[in-house]
């Protein structure tokens, strides 16, 4: 059981966003003690032992059980000596290996290994012509703005994009000099406090002001709220733009639906370009299955690419672990792809948008929590009020057509709150952690299939 936790660490890499595991759960150290059935970590400083107590505690878990065959107990401490050095300033080699990832330094760009994606797989339709062509042209300086602005719900395409971008910009011909800082504004703003408590403010400016070239930046609406990380990004993309530099960005709200931000960065993100999309149509749909099909060496018979593209509208992601999971099926039973087949696996995932009313998802996410009304409605902090809440502000924004104010209006909630809770579900959904499975599964039942 000695290398129960190098173990563990594996797992954790593989489930964990890349950024998030450099740098919460690489700097601890750890062993399992197997007379207390327990797993000891021990953080460099109080902050980030308590930052992985409050947000990955589960998730270590999780991992835990999966490698000793039982849910072990969690100690996580601070280490003593280290209690004034943040991850990032462990060393002065430990800010390279982090940063690589993110932000290649040397003068040669090695390829970003989170850029997973390219245009050439990018499926394009009526919905987003006008993001991917604007997202090719900035790559090949055809566009005057020196800022990109992708905005689209969950699952759409604007990551493919984002990185799509990455791809083609860390492999172009100026890629021997072309400096590339790619992560989410969650990302940003952890290592902006790191570096405030570590006091290494300075080599965090210099990092993201003179280091890069280009800076990409996803889900900008986690800086909702957030006064002094807001302060430090509009500071960071003047420094940038001021120098002739270019920012990419990316959100699930429009700039003008971001409540709680300073009227000043507000302004900035809106002086660019910004490209919406929308959901696909059924042809672009059909075409995703029929690229996504090819890659997997299958024939996909046309009833059930039809079926599901048909039944799955909302969700891109979904209409690809869709038909990745009917493959799997199919390979493990040794069968062939029928419609039948299609039909049993549909069951599990959202299925086509439905007509919904604001009022029909209160009631529903009331009955599947089983709370009243007024406690959904109320404001009460209590964690299950929050989630409930929260799932049926996710669910409004994405089943109905009222705005973030009207949909707080009937909560007796500030715009700003509702695009909160839409954003966390999101975050958790996303990330697959056990309360996003959670809610996913709530979701499930509020909207039947």
């Amino acid at each position: 059981m000695t290398n129960a936790w190098e173990r563990i660490q594996i797992i954790l890499e593989k489930s964990l966003k890349s950024g998030v595991f450099q740098l919460w759960i690489k700097p601890l150290q750890g062993a399992f003690d197997p007379d207390q059935k327990a797993l000891k970590l021990q953080a460099p400083n109080e902050f980030v032992a308590s930052w992985v107590r409050e947000r990955l505690q589960n998730m270590i878990l999780e991992a835990g059980q999966d490698v000793l065959g039982f849910t072990p107990g969690l100690n996580i401490t601070a280490s003593r000596e280290g209690e004034a050095i943040a991850p990032l300033g462990a060393s002065e080699q430990a800010p390279v290996k982090e940063i690589r990832r993110h932000l290649p330094l040397q003068s040669n760009i090695q390829v970003v290994s989170r850029f997973r994606y390219s245009f050439q797989d990018f499926v394009v339709g009526p919905s987003n012509e006008l993001a991917f062509v604007a997202s090719r042209s900035f790559c090949r300086e055809q566009v005057s703005s020196d800022q990109l602005f992708l905005c689209s719900s969950t699952g759409l395409g604007k990551t493919h994009l984002v990185q799509s971008m990455g791809n083609n910009l860390a492999n172009g011909s100026n890629r021997q000099t072309l400096r590339i800082a790619y992560l989410t504004a969650e990302e940003f703003a952890c290592q902006l406090i790191q570096a405030i408590k570590s006091k290494q403010v300075e080599r965090f400016k210099a990092r993201y002001r003179d280091q890069i070239d280009i800076l990409m930046l996803e889900d900008i609406h986690f800086f909702q709220g957030k006064e002094k990380i807001q302060t430090e990004f509009l500071s960071t993309i003047n420094s940038l733009q001021g120098q002739g530099k270019k920012v990419v960005l990316s959100s699930t709200f429009l700039p003008k639906e971001l409540n709680d931000l300073d009227s000043n960065l507000v302004s900035r993100l809106c002086r660019g370009f910004m490209a919406v999309i929308d959901k696909p149509d059924l042809g672009t749909r059909q075409e995703i299955l029929r690229q996504k099909a090819s890659s997997l060496q299958l024939d996909l018979p046309q009833e059930v690419s039809h079926l599901l593209a048909e039944r799955i509208q909302t969700d891109i992601r979904q209409l690809e672990s869709c038909l990745s999971n009917l493959v799997i099926k199919a390979r493990l039973l040794k069968e062939r792809i029928t419609k039948q087949m299609a039909l049993e696996v549909l069951k599990n995932y959202e299925l086509k948008e439905q007509s919904l009313d604001l009022e029909d998802i209160i009631q529903s996410v009331c009955r599947v929590f089983d709370l009243p009304r007024e406690k959904v409605c109320s404001k009460s902090r209590k964690k299950q009020h929050v989630q409930a809440r929260n799932l049926a502000f996710f669910l409004a924004r994405k089943y109905t057509e009222h705005s973030l104010k009207e949909i707080g209006r009937r909560f007796n909630r500030r715009h700003s709150t509702v695009l909160k809770g839409v954003a966390n579900v999101e975050k958790e959904v996303n990330t697959d952690s056990p309360l996003g499975r959670q809610l996913k599964d709530a979701a499930s039942r509020v909207i039947p299939n």
